[in-house]
């Protein structure tokens, strides 16, 4: 229910930085000034700044540097595929590509990318599947599954492969983001199954040079303790293959999403990887998709209702959970950021909504905002990773810009 006696206060202080935040009560991102793009160009529209994206990487490598981590980063193609951003990364020389399917392996080939910078882990991998990275010996396979090793193996007899490992702990936004822990997942091979898949490389003499495992989606300083665990099983993993030279820690590293989030402590977090891979020299692959991609865009939408129903206040725009997902299925939220503030106006306290005709179509609940008036437009920020790349034309409304700022 809305308090309207007693209205919260809009605060951007939190998320604001140098390329993102208000001047003279105008939302600027990646060097521009928000509501006069969108009111030119429309919306709903997807915005980035692959200055954004670069600033992560590097940061990201920065602190696996400072702790002496011989590492090479993949950047997880699903969260974003929008051509000119991965031309730009293409360009940069900072990173491979992290692929899931047989369509991203032959797309990040397109842009450039060699076979040798990418690394393929998927689930459920059909025979078509692996014929496809039979053609391809040198991207890295990670197996995740028994029958991908064996089916491998029938392919590509005496092929390097990785295997994905479940350490059985993991951590993440909220627990509908756990990859692993006590709860069986579909994600990688378990401890009382390993043997069986030594057995299977052997058999198919594949050499087992990688392990690798994905903690969760969106872990943060506070799930660091549960991360050195599962660094631990993961190495107790590695163990047990005398030819493995590689870790590969995956992905999922969280980005602030509310007040109560701070940033992830990179150098504690790269101290603890360096910690666990010394003894054995391991080289580090990890994949960041999200945390490259998160903060570094926004989906800007029109207002076009507001109304009181129930006690609460809705606001309807112009977007949807096609567009963007995160808060309908794994209630992951945005920050929602008027374009423009108007001098002296009252705050008040809304659920956002898209244009979808389902239930969970929400997009923001509870979120203490300026009063909006139809035809405002509003950013949904932190909505860089998995937007474009996971929509569909649910309801037929599925069109929508996509640019790069900077």
């Amino acid at each position: 229910m809305n308090d309207r006696s007693s209205p919260r206060t809009f605060d951007p202080a939190w998320w604001q930085r140098g390329d993102l935040g208000y001047r003279a009560g105008r939302l600027h991102f990646a060097g521009c000034e928000l509501q006069q793009w969108a009111a030119r160009d429309g919306t709903p529209a997807f915005v980035y700044s692959a200055a954004r994206v670069r600033a992560n990487l590097l940061r990201l490598r920065a602190a696996l540097y400072a702790q002496g981590v011989r590492h090479k980063v993949f950047y997880a193609i699903k969260a974003n595929r929008f051509r000119p951003l991965l031309q730009a990364m293409r360009s940069w020389g900072l990173c491979g590509i992290d692929v899931c399917s047989p369509a991203e392996l032959l797309y990040a080939l397109e842009l450039g990318f060699p076979a040798a910078d990418i690394s393929f882990t998927g689930h459920a991998v059909s025979n078509a599947d692996l014929d496809v990275f039979a053609r391809h010996p040198d991207v890295h396979v990670n197996c995740d599954a028994l029958s991908t090793i064996r089916r491998l193996g029938e392919r590509c007899s005496g092929r390097a492969i990785g295997i994905r490992v479940n350490p059985r702990i993991g951590a993440g936004y909220n627990d509908r983001l756990h990859y692993a822990g006590s709860k069986p997942s579909k994600f990688g091979i378990y401890h009382d199954r390993f043997d069986e898949a030594l057995e299977l490389a052997a058999r198919y003499r594949l050499r087992i040079t990688q392990v690798h495992f994905h903690f969760g989606y969106g872990y943060l300083t506070r799930d660091l303790p549960q991360f050195e665990q599962a660094l631990a099983g993961a190495v107790a993993f590695a163990g047990r293959c005398p030819d493995v030279d590689t870790l590969d820690v995956g992905g999922g590293m969280g980005c602030p999403i509310t007040p109560d989030h701070p940033p992830l402590d990179l150098d504690r977090w790269a101290g603890l990887i360096a910690a666990a891979t010394r003894a054995r020299k391991l080289t580090v692959h990890l994949e960041p998709g999200d945390y490259l991609m998160k903060d570094a865009g926004a989906l800007l939408c029109e207002v076009n209702t507001v109304e009181d129903k129930g006690g609460v206040t809705f606001a309807g725009v112009n977007a949807g959970l096609n567009l963007q997902n995160l808060w309908a299925y794994y209630q992951t939220p945005f920050i929602v950021a008027p374009l423009v503030l108007r001098e002296g106006s009252e705050c008040a306290t809304y659920t956002v909504t898209g244009n979808i005709n389902e239930a969970i179509d929400v997009l923001a609940e509870d979120v203490t905002l300026p009063r909006l008036q139809e035809g405002d437009f509003v950013a949904l920020l932190n909505a860089g990773g998995y937007g474009s790349a996971s929509a569909s034309n649910h309801c037929m409304r599925g069109s929508f810009g996509e640019h790069l700022l900077d």
